[in-house]
Parts: structure tokens; sequence; C-alpha cells
């Protein structure tokens, strides 16, 4: 750690923390008794907290954001130099790093032209949403304005984001939602909603279909689907299923938004989720991996198709997409992500990716073996997840505060995980791992160890 970490005057920053700052996705009560824990530095896959304790981060910065890993100082560089030279200007005008970004992100999406930037992942769906509304309203006569969203998908925080979110402790309390937002079923095989049966991708893309025909396929616009459903379990797509997916909305006249806020720039060993399932999506979204966490940038990109939509009568004052993020005008953002890109490409981290993602899924089925509270495996990549289970003949899912004990146990023996938290009442019960693509082969040995010491000690 640096000079500052080194000192033993951090307790002034631990006791400020505690007295003011409101942390995500935290219960504060027990911050009366206990200290917050304050990151202070980072290295690689490494972390260190204000007591000076050392951790493997196995979740690249606790929300799957961190994909290139910590401490590399040419993207501070080129975050530096652009901030010097032109800090902000507002997205209504361009800048050198959002047009060579855009360029050189729009040559690894073949069928997409288009980049609109904004700040968050929340933001840059809320972004498709108002566009899909919009090009109901102008093309459709206010009919196609329906988004369909799937069970125990996540898009985001905002209300409308929230709306479309299939996860209903994330919504609980935060109601009453905006129309139109309508959920389809889930894809989760292991938790098959039909039983026991055969092509069960076909029949869930089939329940996609039977919710449009329901509805109205006049009255439908736009389907928002995770291509690996993250927070909601690690939900990897059954065979056959995005294919039929795909056929539907094109039969029926729905375009397809793929939200690769998690799983985009590289984490599924793709550079996007939705390549390793043969789909063209009309809208894809991205935030978190874009820049690794070193700037604020998302992402909403468009076909031409889409984008002509906007542009069909000049002489009308409302026919453009009327709509501004006052951070998607900060050059850091694309700058940080042009180097974030480039290092992907020369250290080779998709073909990384792979390799680690093969060796963790082998080191959790392996697990899965010696240990009975392991249900099911489920992931792509460098994205994966280990349900834990009461029983696993009847699958009883594993009491949350166990499964919770065993993300502390790790956390103890210096290894971070994550766990699906607050989404689903009695099914938050998955592991999730998403450790950096510059990970090892003894980073990913680590990560299985620490789990396997933690399923021998929580469930002993």
């Amino acid at each position: 750690m640096n000079d500052l970490s080194r000192t033993n005057d951090l307790r002034h920053v631990i006791e400020a923390d505690r007295a003011h700052v409101w942390h995500h996705l935290s219960q504060h009560k027990p911050y009366e008794t206990v200290d917050p824990r304050v990151m202070v530095e980072g290295r690689g896959m490494r972390v260190w907290d204000a007591t000076g304790r050392e951790y493997l981060d196995a979740v690249s910065g606790g929300v799957w954001t961190v994909n290139v890993g910590y401490g590399r100082t040419s993207i501070a560089d080129a975050v530096r130099d652009q901030l010097v030279k032109l800090n902000y200007f507002a997205g209504s005008a361009g800048s050198i790093p959002a047009a060579l970004f855009s360029e050189r992100l729009i040559a690894k999406m073949p069928g997409m032209t288009r980049v609109y930037y904004a700040n968050s992942g929340s933001e840059a769906n809320e972004k498709v949403f108002k566009m899909v509304r919009q090009i109901a309203h102008r093309h459709h006569g206010g009919r196609k304005s329906k988004i369909l969203y799937r069970e125990r998908d996540y898009h985001g925080t905002t209300i409308g984001a929230l709306a479309a979110a299939g996860q209903d402790q994330r919504r609980d309390q935060y109601g009453p939602f905006p129309d139109g937002f309508v959920a389809v079923p889930h894809c989760l095989e292991y938790r098959s909603q039909w039983g026991r049966v055969e092509n069960y991708g076909e029949m869930a893309a089939d329940a996609i279909e039977a919710v449009i025909l329901r509805e109205g396929p006049d009255t439908v616009g736009a389907i928002c689907l995770e291509p690996v459903t993250a927070g909601g379990g690690v939900i990897t797509p059954p065979k056959g299923y995005w294919e039929k997916v795909q056929d539907i909305c094109r039969r029926h006249e729905i375009l397809i938004h793929i939200d690769e806020v998690v799983c985009g720039m590289g984490r599924t060993g793709a550079w996007f989720g939705y390549q390793n399932y043969g789909v063209q999506p009309d809208f894809v979204t991205m935030a978190k991996g874009v820049a690794s966490g070193y700037a604020a940038i998302a992402c909403t990109v468009t076909t031409e198709a889409v984008f002509a939509l906007f542009k069909d009568d000049a002489a009308d004052p409302m026919s453009y997409f009327r709509d501004i993020s006052t951070f998607g005008g900060c050059t850091a953002g694309p700058a940080a992500a042009l180097e974030n890109m480039r290092i992907i490409e020369d250290e080779g981290l998709i073909d990384n990716t792979v390799a680690m993602g093969e060796r963790l899924m082998a080191g959790l089925h392996g697990l899965a073996e010696r240990h009975a509270a392991i249900g099911d495996v489920r992931g792509k990549g460098l994205f994966c997840g280990a349900e834990l289970v009461a029983d696993r003949a009847t699958r009883e899912p594993m009491d949350e505060k166990r499964v919770q004990a065993v993300v502390a146990d790790c956390m103890a023996h210096g290894v971070i995980i994550g766990a699906t938290n607050r989404s689903l009442a009695g099914l938050n019960n998955t592991l999730c791992l998403s450790p950096a693509l510059i990970a090892t082969p003894d980073d990913i040995d680590r990560i299985v160890e620490a789990i396997d010491g933690a399923l021998t000690r929580v469930f002993a």
C-alpha cells in the first residue's frame, strides 16, 4: 500500500465515514458498534482496507465492474491528460475521445452503428425506454409503447428502471411505477415453472410469445433482457432460447433491447454477452466494465434503423430524441474506455476470460461433488454462480443467513465473493463470482479453495 495507507492516522477517516457516509445496499445499525469497512488501495486483483487487511477480490469491485483490475496507471494517465485538455462539454457537441471510442466500440458490434453517452447503467436503460416510447408516438400512433421485461432480471435503480425489474425485493416499497411495463417468465431451467420438460429453452421463449399475444402485438414496442441474468442468480440461457426469442420478436415487430451493463466488455468470454448466442439486437446498453470503474460512463448503442426513426422530419422540432445526460458530456469516460479496451485487446483478456472461466467452472463443479449444499453451478466466462440448497432432491433454497455466512467466512479468510441479495424473497441463495479478466490460475484456485473451506465450516 502507499504511504497514506501505511500510516496509523486512518481512525479519523473511519469515524468520518461512520458519521457521514450513507453506504449503498447497507443496513447501518451495526455501524453503531462495528467499524464500517473502508477500502484504501487496490492493485491487480487485490485490495486493502483501512486496517491494512488484504483481500483477493472475486467480484471486481463488489458489483462486477473492475474488469481489467486495479492500479492501471495507463488509464489514470489517459484520464488525467484528457481532463487537462478538455474535461467537459455538453453532449450536444462532440469530443475527440467520444468520437474515437464510439468508432472502436462499434467495430466490436456488427450491425450496430450509433452510441449515446450517459453516466450509469440505469440511465442507459432509461434512454432506451424513452426511445421506445417516442418511436411508439411518432411511428405507431402511440400504440407500441409497452416494454416487456423478464422475471429475475434487473435493469437499474431509477423508478423507470425498477418498473422493468424482475426482482420483487428491489421493487418493494418504491411504487407506484409507470404503466406499460409487463413481465414475462424467467428462463432458469433449474427452477423450471413447468417441471421437468424437454426443450425448456423453447418453452420459456414460447411463454414470452404468450404474453405478447395476451397484451396484443400491436401494443408491445420492445423487450428488455440480460444476456446472462446477473443479480437474479447468474442465469445462463437454456439451449434454443435466444434463437426463438429473436424469431418471436421479429415476427411481431418488437425491438430487442439487450442489457449488457454486467456482461459487456469481455465478462462472458466475448466482447458482449449476446454475441455468445447469435442474436442481433436493436439496442445494447452497457456501463460497469466499459471503463473498469476508472471513470463514469454508460452507452446506449443502436442500429442505424433505430437512429433513422429520430431524423425523419427535420422541420418538426419534436422529431429528434429530446434528451440529455449532463455527465454524458464528460470526456474522462470515453478516454478511460479507450485505454480499457486497448488493455483488453493487447493483453488477450478475452481469451484469458474463456480459459479462466473454464477453470472456475471446473472448480465449482468439483465443489458440488464434495458439498451437498451446492444444488446447481452456472456461468459463462468469468461470470459464475453456485446456487445453494438445503436439500438437493427437493431443491429447497438454502436459508439466506447461511448463504451470507459463506460469504462472510470467505471474507474472513481474505477472499471477497458475492451472493444474490435483496432480490427475490426466499431465493437469495446463489453465490456470485466475477473476478477481473486478468485472473490467473492461482487466483482462481484460491477463490475455489476459500469457498471450499467456507462450505465446510458453515455446513459442518
